[in-house]
């Protein structure tokens, strides 16, 4: 008879008391702990940067104040989603967006109709008739931002790896198709707004031009939550990540003029 190998049992790692606390906090929170991480890494290595190289730095962000304070909100909403109180209120309001309210069949193909405003194709469009308008600088200008736009929405979403509100949220409805990947945050809103700030710049809008470039961005972003793809803080990140990315593109445009 031939006898079963026993498979040798992996040892176990041993916890010293006092850390086993602090170890069960770190396994439960991972993204906190890596965000914590990466937070002590940084101001680590400005520490130890050269006193005038951490001049300059300092110089040239408070030069672009309104970008860096656009990425740290954008950073405060993503850290914001490890509290439960959080994901309370954002079901609370994408619910009132997705099924509260009257939904006739015509207001359903209209929103899906609108929130392709958001999708590549469309910025592809309104890149050739820029390129054929004879701006052509700011035609490649917005098909690069945007490709670099998608990459950064892409590994957002891969690190925070947050689920489409109709995974987690029985009685959510779907307009026309189900999304695919993660929600947070919203690649369509970003875009929008992306497009809206270099368009709104570029061309030295009016007042009530910018109103109603940002009118159509911020009514991308609710038709978002009104098909069921995304939750509001995921609309707001993407509006915060779409007009800072804007605005680098405005900043890079200047130098490039200027040159």
């Amino acid at each position: 008879m031939h006898s079963k190998r026993v498979r040798p049992r992996k040892p176990e790692t041993i916890v010293p008391a006092a850390l086993v606390l602090p170890v069960k906090l770190v396994k439960r929170n991972r993204a906190v702990t890596f965000l914590a991480g990466v937070t002590i890494v940084l101001i680590g290595f400005l520490l130890l940067l050269p006193p005038d190289i951490r001049t300059v730095f300092w110089h040239s962000l408070q030069s672009q104040a309104i970008l860096v304070i656009m990425l740290l909100v954008f950073s405060l909403v993503a850290i914001s989603l490890v509290w439960s109180a959080g994901q309370r209120v954002d079901a609370w309001v994408f619910l009132t967006f997705n099924l509260r309210w009257a939904r006739p069949h015509w207001l359903d193909h209209i929103m899906l109709g609108f929130t392709q405003v958001g999708n590549g194709l469309t910025t592809l469009a309104i890149a050739i008739i820029l390129f054929l308008a004879s701006e052509r600088y700011l035609a490649y200008e917005l098909i690069l931002g945007t490709l670099t736009l998608w990459l950064v929405v892409e590994l957002v979403k891969f690190l925070i790896h947050r689920s489409r509100p109709f995974i987690r949220l029985a009685q959510a409805r779907i307009v026309g198709y189900r999304a695919r990947g993660r929600s947070f945050p919203s690649g369509h809103t970003s875009q929008t707004f992306f497009m809206a700030t270099l368009m709104v710049q570029h061309f030295h809008a009016s007042v009530w031009l910018a109103i109603l470039l940002y009118s159509i961005a911020l009514l991308v972003g609710i038709t978002r939550m009104y098909v069921g793809a995304h939750y509001p803080r995921d609309v707001l990140a993407g509006a915060i990540l779409g007009s800072a990315w804007g605005l680098l593109g405005v900043m890079v445009d200047g130098y490039v003029l200027n040159a």
